[in-house]
């Protein structure tokens, strides 16, 4: 057992300003070892927080300041963690397999480079930073001046969305999930260090109450959650929520290898642990041979433990891993996971140490208006489907991410005049690719600025 003094600190950052709090919470890895001790912030400093962002005078940092940011990110020793220390203690707390991590540095760090040219895509052409002397003109201007982020702990590169409300010159609050301290508390230091004006960032580890009350304080929020997120505060106009991804792919025609390819690779990257890996297939081809195909391929995904260079799926304290797989049983409803008779040992690979590593599930549907089709699980989960072109995309809706599979532009397009499908991708395109400046769920920058009118007569 760790002592504290032996632990890794994350303090809270007030205003640039790092902070101890009496309250503290100790953090282990999946298998039980001590590794970290995060300090917390009750809701009254959450308030007190926002206030002092606040009443910082305006300083924007310029993109070149961002990018240099993002080049600490990937290189420097931050917080008295190296990249590769960083890298590990994430995996170990989050269950990200540790490959995931480490490519995530990079992912990061471009995301940086690019939040300028980001902000110039984003901004309405119509629409200038600054107002034209002598012309009522358009100018783009935030809607506020304080942006809380509510964060998860799935993958690194998910904190990367809040970069753009910085280009936007919002000061940031953020209060990060549980298990992934380690990122945003990474990416403000390098903020820092890069001379980002310190009342621009803060970090708030905490409480639901915590998080309720930087909402409650702060302008808008950017808050990460799924459906009882969305319950939360789905009422509250002043939150930008981002919820399940149930990303999806459309398969037509034949089942060939490069559409298992494209199908595994939408399901198994990255640990299929992204709003934007796919958890449903639909196909107008033999559901059961599809689902078979998956299922052989991708049970060949290795559980380790998630510090192992080997290790391709999440892995969770075993109670907790065992736990999420009854939950999963309990929502079949007739779908049949092909997948299991692949696993001798069982779909939870024990790890020996306390951790259990999640290995994937293929569930046969007969219908295409199946249940699970919405239920988007922290592992690669997938649900093969039946479709016929007839039932349109009624079945497909609420869809972050929508890969088509056999070439059927007029499909496609058809797909993109459905409002609740975020984005279309037609062809041997995984679910999770993106373009440079491409949006992930339409802009952020849409719901944090506005155009307005601005006129002077001189």
């Amino acid at each position: 057992m760790a002592e504290a003094k032996d632990l890794h600190e994350i303090p809270l950052i007030r205003a640039g300003l790092p902070r101890h709090s009496a309250e503290r919470a100790e953090l282990a890895g999946v298998d039980g070892t001590l590794l970290a001790l995060v300090h917390l912030a009750p809701p009254l400093l959450a308030r007190l927080t926002v206030a002092d962002a606040r009443a910082g005078a305006e300083r924007t940092p310029e993109p070149e300041r961002i990018a240099a940011a993002g080049e600490l990110f990937e290189t420097a020793t931050l917080n008295g963690l190296s990249p590769q220390a960083y890298c590990e203690l994430q995996s170990r707390v989050a269950g990200v397999p540790v490959a995931v991590a480490r490519h995530s540095l990079r992912d990061v760090a471009e995301t940086f480079a690019g939040v300028g040219a980001r902000f110039l895509a984003e901004r309405p052409t119509g629409a200038s930073a600054a107002p034209v002397p002598g012309e009522i003109s358009t100018v783009w201007t935030r809607r506020g001046d304080v942006l809380a982020v509510i964060a998860p702990s799935n993958n690194p590169g998910t904190h990367t969305q809040w970069l753009t409300a910085l280009a936007c010159g919002y000061r940031l609050v953020v209060r990060p999930g549980t298990r992934d301290p380690f990122t945003p508390a990474r990416m403000i230091a390098a903020l820092l260090d890069a001379g980002v004006a310190p009342h621009y960032l803060s970090l708030l580890p905490g409480s639901h109450a915590t998080g309720d009350a930087l909402v409650e304080a702060a302008d808008l929020s950017l808050v990460f959650g799924g459906d009882a997120a969305a319950r939360r505060y789905g009422e509250d106009r002043r939150v930008i929520l981002r919820g399940p991804g149930r990303s999806k792919l459309l398969h037509t025609g034949e089942i060939t290898e490069q559409t298992l390819d494209v199908i595994c690779r939408s399901v198994g990257y990255d640990a299929g642990m992204r709003c934007t890996n796919a958890t449903a297939v639909f196909t107008d081809a033999d559901p059961a041979a599809l689902a078979a195909a998956v299922a052989e391929r991708l049970a060949r995904l290795t559980p380790a433990p998630p510090q192992s260079p080997d290790a391709q799926v999440p892995v969770l304290p075993l109670a907790e891993a065992r736990a999420l797989r009854e939950h999963l049983e309990g929502r079949l409803e007739g779908a049949v996971d092909v997948a299991a008779k692949l696993y001798p040992e069982g779909p939870v690979a024990d790890l020996g140490d306390g951790s259990g590593a999640l290995r994937p599930a293929v569930l046969l549907c007969d219908r295409p208006d199946h249940p699970g089709a919405r239920i988007e699980l922290s592992f690669p989960c997938v649900w093969i489907l039946p479709w016929r072109r007839e039932q349109g995309f009624g079945p497909l809706r609420d869809t972050l991410a929508l890969t088509i599979l056999g070439g059927d532009e007029p499909l496609a397009r058809e797909a993109l005049r459905e409002r609740s499908i975020r984005k279309v991708l037609l062809g041997p395109i995984p679910t999770y690719q993106a373009g440079r400046t491409s949006p992930h769920d339409g802009y952020l920058s849409h719901d944090l600025m506005e155009a307005r009118a601005f006129g002077t007569s001189v």
